[in-house]
């Protein structure tokens, strides 16, 4: 019930707000993970290796820092509500759009494009999210927020396991579109964020007032910001590498080296999918009581013991067990991370600057998938290459995260 609690006391407008920020990320997150899980189809169709269609992911990511930036400004210029709205119906247009890529290359051009929608998305979801729900139970709303993303990989696991041997890849990216109805439910049910619109009448009141020109942003309290977003940056360049260096190989080493069928590899991408929606709700709910930084290092460093399961286990289950405590630890230290990214903004640049250190993580880590795989592919050893990225990267995430500046509670305002 302590988990519950808080979605008690939200009133109708802000369980609508918090539900169309989770889906939207769902969402997104789905139409990424149906590549993730067809590459070695993909590749069979194209006639090349895993490691060149994972080339896609690292377009996705590349371009994802340009997507926050430019719907991030939007959102912080005409509204979160309606750039969200924009940004949903962008990915799946281009989702629908790869069903039919004639080749590789157009594939990757096509998927560039899906990571500027997919990068815009987070951010501006995150900042009409928080500055709407209440400070209370902001690390339990953070923790299930960002596990839109786990909820979005068992959609993926299960469209994989349950229709791929009969609609193929291409049919599960047309699949992949649906999307877009969700701007229905956001146009009828959400409201714009309460801070924006009062950052916005503030503004025609000096208009109004014909008042001396005072900055809107003030320079001074942005350049301030600056140490603190190049920090971001760095931390959620070891987030990235935490999640998609213990994902994005994932279903590829079940298929090509533990020889595991379709079906198989669905189910386990079910139940991780599940552990990580676990991790980020626990994960989540201990940040409230720890603080972030605590809740952070230490989802981190219990990842380390779990590897023996996650890549040396001799059988699907264990296997399976091994990938569930994976990403259990995973999603949790990935689960404070809306509130911590958003508590240490501030208001003028709060739809652009979590959502930009956000996306500069994965555009510096972009390559980390297709580098594994490359080297999986020469060594023959993928059990190997996804150990050792597992401790050095949550080594890395832990030590950065125990630098960073408590931010559990800081108040939401307009300037």
């Amino acid at each position: 019930m302590s988990v519950l609690e808080p979605f008690c006391k939200l009133t109708r407008p802000q369980r609508h707000t918090f539900v169309a920020a989770f889906l939207g990320w769902t969402l997104d997150s789905l139409d990424f993970f149906i590549l993730i899980f067809c590459v070695p189809a993909i590749a069979g169709e194209f006639h090349t290796k895993p490691s060149a269609v994972l080339g896609a992911v690292f377009m996705t990511q590349a371009f994802r820092p340009v997507g926050a930036v430019l719907f991030g400004l939007l959102a912080d210029r005409y509204g979160r509500r309606p750039v969200l709205m924009a940004n949903i119906l962008s990915f799946s247009a281009i989702e629908l759009t790869c069903a039919f890529a004639p080749s590789l290359t157009v594939l990757l051009l096509l998927r560039a494009l899906f990571g500027l929608a997919m990068g815009g998305e987070w951010g501006v979801g995150a900042a009409l999210a928080f500055e709407t729900l209440p400070a209370e139970g902001r690390g339990t709303f953070s923790g299930i927020l960002q596990e839109g993303y786990a909820a979005g990989s068992i959609l993926a696991s299960a469209a994989f396991a349950l229709f791929f041997h009969w609609i193929g890849w291409r049919g599960l990216f047309i699949l992949g579109a649906t999307p877009a109805f969700l701007v229905f439910y956001v146009q009828a049910r959400v409201e714009e964020s309460p801070v924006w619109l009062a950052r916005k009448r503030n503004k025609l009141l000096r208009v109004a007032g014909n008042s001396r020109l005072v900055a809107e942003d003030p320079p001074g309290k942005l350049i301030e910001f600056l140490p603190t977003f190049l920090f971001l940056v760095l931390l959620m360049t070891a987030f990235m590498s935490f999640s998609h260096g213990t994902q994005d190989l994932y279903p590829t080493f079940l298929t090509v080296s533990a020889k595991l069928k379709s079906g198989t590899v669905g189910l386990i991408g079910v139940l991780y999918g599940l552990g990580s929606i676990g991790g980020g709700i626990v994960f989540g709910a201990l940040s409230e009581k720890w603080g972030r930084k605590r809740a952070i290092v230490t989802a981190a460093l219990l990842a380390i013991p779990v590897i023996p399961l996650y890549a040396y286990g001799h059988s699907a289950f264990t296997l399976c067990v091994g990938a569930v405590l994976m990403q259990f630890m995973v999603q949790g230290a990935w689960g404070v991370v809306p509130a911590y990214l958003t508590e240490l903004s501030p208001a003028p640049v709060r739809a652009t600057a979590p959502g930009l250190a956000y996306q500069l993580g994965g555009l510096v880590t972009s390559w980390n998938s297709k580098a594994q795989a490359l080297a999986a592919e020469r060594w023959g050893n993928y059990p190997a290459v996804l150990a050792v990225t597992v401790i050095v990267v949550a080594l890395t995430l832990a030590g950065l995260a125990s630098l960073g500046r408590e931010a559990k509670g800081q108040e939401m305002t307009a300037v």
